[in-house]
């Protein structure tokens, strides 16, 4: 049951820029002027910023910019309402808090945010930097209906998700540097980590976790001094990060429940920050230049060398631009 300061706190999140009597929060819950006036003060300890205005009432700011689960379900479709929502202050991994809970059973379409990470994972077992307050770092337990071992998809339709939600909100252009990053004005500003949690005695995946880490108002100087160049921010005056993270949402379910793959593919094709450019890709240890010149309907990069010969590319990371002309050995 929800606690009387989660549920003032939905009902203001609803009706943001719109006073609030006391008395209409006390009778509507059907609790006393006191009870909503320490749910009030609670809020504002939190970091709410809510305004009392004689003869009228609480407001909840338009600059408020907290995580919450009820500041999040305010934007989820029907559908997805009752999705659990649970935001951490602090945690060391949202992707590994989801395949704890995944493990030990918990509904498709679980989401986990946190407004800081101290261990935030991306791939290839690197950190991805998760300051606090600046951020939206989630997780979305997904439960496939069928057997599913090619989690590329999933990646490609996250990716998809997070540029249409982008494009929806704002007036950028977000392009994908295959196979799981978001770029804005060639600067990474999002990365996608998925995994999976599989039961072995019966050799099936059970949960897909699909974490997704937005920089969303990280200034350049609050980053590691070796990201500046390269780590970029949303940076979109008036939209919440509540707003955000709850279209993602609302894209993401509906992507991973209805897999059109080669419609899927030609839109993620549109926003690829790699098609007809020379790339390099780094192969046992080596490292190859082509020039990538397709993705075929698995979401694998399909590259062709000087000599014209064609490669697959399944996994790994590539960057823009060249090193050593990739030779005859398959790359598939």
């Amino acid at each position: 049951m929800m606690s009387v300061k989660s549920r003032v706190l939905e009902i203001m999140e609803k009706n943001r820029s719109k006073a609030i009597s006391g008395q209409e929060l006390a009778d509507y819950l059907s609790v006393s002027r006191a009870a909503i006036w320490k749910a009030i003060r609670s809020l504002k300890e939190e970091g709410y910023q809510i305004e009392a205005t004689t003869n009228k009432g609480y407001l909840l700011m338009d600059n408020n910019d907290i995580l919450s689960g009820e500041g999040i379900k305010t934007y989820l479709q029907p559908e997805y309402q009752n999705n659990p929502v649970i935001v951490y202050k602090q945690i060391d991994s949202t992707n590994l808090e989801g395949k704890k809970i995944a493990a030990v059973g918990t509904r498709h379409g679980t989401v986990i945010l946190a407004e800081e990470q101290t261990e935030g994972r991306g791939r290839l077992g690197r950190s991805f930097y998760s300051p606090a307050q600046t951020g939206i770092y989630m997780s979305i337990i997904l439960k496939p209906q069928k057997s599913l071992n090619d989690f590329l998809l999933i990646t490609v339709a996250a990716a998809v998700g997070v540029c249409r939600v982008i494009k929806k909100l704002t007036d950028k252009k977000p392009q994908i540097k295959w196979v799981n990053d978001i770029f804005l004005d060639n600067k990474k500003i999002c990365g996608i980590l998925t995994e999976a949690v599989s039961n072995f005695e019966i050799g099936m995946v059970e949960s897909v976790i699909l974490g997704i880490g937005i920089n969303v108002k990280t200034n350049e100087n609050q980053f590691p001094e070796e990201l500046r160049e390269i780590a970029g921010s949303l940076f979109s005056e008036g939209i919440t990060r509540n707003q955000i993270a709850a279209e993602i949402i609302n894209e993401i379910m509906k992507l991973s429940e209805n897999l059109e793959v080669k419609t899927l593919i030609e839109e993620y094709k549109k926003y690829s920050l790699v098609l007809g450019k020379i790339i390099s890709y780094n192969k046992n240890g080596e490292i190859y230049t082509a020039k990538a010149i397709d993705i075929n309907n698995q979401g694998n990069l399909v590259v062709e060398n000087e000599q014209g010969e064609t490669y697959i590319i399944q996994s790994g990371e590539v960057s823009i631009g060249s090193g050593q002309i990739l030779g005859n050995s398959k790359h598939s």
